[in-house]
C-alpha cells in the first residue's frame, strides 16, 4: 500500500517553506504535490483564511489528498498553473513552491520505468500516465539525430552519436521496449568505474524528454512570475544543472536565459530578486538520511 510517507520524502521541507515566508491569510501554490509533504507544513501555517492549491499530474498523488477546507488539489501539468487559477477565480498569490524532478514514488515503481535499477521494466517514464508518448516511443520513433540531441543535451553524455546510432540499428531488429533492452545496447558505450552516473544521465535525459520537462518548468516560473503579488515568494527545489540553471536565469533577470534588462539609469530591470547569493543545500544529516537530497538545490525569489 502506497502511503504519504512512503510516497516520497519531502527535500529541504523546513528551508524551503521557510522561504515563502507564510502569511496566514496568504493564498499559496504547491505545484508538485507528490506525497503531500510539503503541503502539509504550508497548510499548518496557514490560518483559516488561507487556501493552498496543489498540483500533480499523476494519479497515484490523487491517494495522499489532504481532507481540508483550506485545500484544493488540481490534476494537471504546472505548466497551465495561470490557466486553472483564473479557472478558480485567483488572479495573484502569495507564494509558489516547487519540488522539481522525480520522486522517490516513481524511482520505486517497476511499472514506471523511470529506473534502471529494474532491468526488465517497460520504457514508460511517463508522470502522467493518461499521456501518449512513451520513452519506449522516443527511442523507437527519434531520428538519429534527435536521439543524440535529446542524450547530448538532457544527459550530457559523450557518447550521445554513437549510441543514437547503435539504438537505430538495434531497433532494426526488434521494438526496444524495455530498460533491460536499452541498457543492453548503452551498455556497450559505458565504462564499469561510470556505469551508474551514465545509465542514470541515460534514463534522465529520455525522462525529461518524454516529459517535455524545460519546456514546463519555463512555462511554470513565467506563470508565476505573473502571477505573484508584490512581496510574494518563490522557492524552487531543483536536482541537476539544467533545470537549476534555468530557475536561477528566471530569478536573475525574468527570463530562461538570463539576458539582464537594464533601464535608461543601468539598473536591472526584473520582476523578482533573488534572496541570498547561493542556493541552500541540505545539511549532511538530511543527504545521509535522505539520498535523494544529495542533489538538492533550494533558490528563493521575491516579487518586486
Amino acid at each position: 500500500m502506497i502511503t504519504a510517507e512512503t510516497y516520497h520524502v519531502p527535500v529541504l521541507l523546513r528551508e524551503s517553506i521557510d522561504g515563502l515566508d507564510i502569511q496566514p491569510d496568504g493564498i499559496y501554490v504547491d505545484v508538485t504535490f507528490g506525497g503531500g509533504g510539503h503541503s502539509r507544513e504550508i497548510l499548518s501555517r496557514l490560518g483559516p483564511k488561507g487556501h493552498l492549491y496543489s498540483f500533480d499530474q499523476d494519479g497515484d498523488a490523487e491517494r495522499n489528498i489532504i481532507g481540508d477546507d483550506r485545500f484544493t488539489f488540481v490534476r494537471s501539468n504546472f505548466r497551465y498553473v495561470k490557466n486553472w487559477m483564473r479557472y478558480y477565480g485567483v488572479d495573484h498569490i502569495d507564494g509558489l513552491l516547487g519540488d522539481l524532478g522525480v520522486s522517490s514514488h516513481h524511482l520505486d515503481d517497476e511499472s514506471r520505468g523511470f529506473s534502471f535499477r529494474f532491468v526488465d521494466a517497460p520504457l514508460d517514464m511517463r508522470m502522467n500516465k493518461r499521456a501518449g508518448r512513451t520513452a519506449a516511443d522516443v527511442v523507437n520513433n527519434y531520428t538519429e539525430e534527435q536521439l543524440s540531441d535529446v542524450f547530448y543535451l538532457y544527459g550530457e553524455l559523450k557518447q550521445a552519436r554513437r549510441l543514437a546510432a547503435a539504438i537505430v540499428k538495434a531497433r532494426q531488429q526488434q521494438r526496444i521496449a524495455t530498460t533491460a533492452q536499452l541498457m543492453q545496447i548503452a551498455g556497450q558505450f559505458v565504462a564499469r568505474e561510470r556505469e551508474k552516473k551514465d545509465m542514470a544521465r541515460l534514463f534522465q535525459a529520455l525522462r525529461i524528454e518524454v516529459n517535455q520537462e524545460m519546456q514546463a518548468l519555463k512555462e511554470m516560473l513565467c506563470a508565476a512570475q505573473e502571477l505573484l503579488g508584490q512581496g510574494g515568494r518563490l522557492s524552487i527545489i531543483t536536482y541537476h544543472s539544467l533545470e537549476d540553471r534555468i530557475v536561477k536565469n528566471f530569478m536573475r533577470a525574468g527570463n530562461a536565459e538570463g539576458h539582464v534588462e537594464q533601464d535608461f539609469f543601468g539598473r536591472t530591470q526584473a520582476p523578482l530578486r533573488p534572496l541570498g547569493s547561493k542556493p541552500t543545500v541540505p545539511t549532511a544529516q538530511e543527504q545521509e538520511r535522505n539520498p535523494r537530497s544529495r542533489s538538492a538545490k533550494l533558490r528563493v525569489a521575491e516579487k518586486v
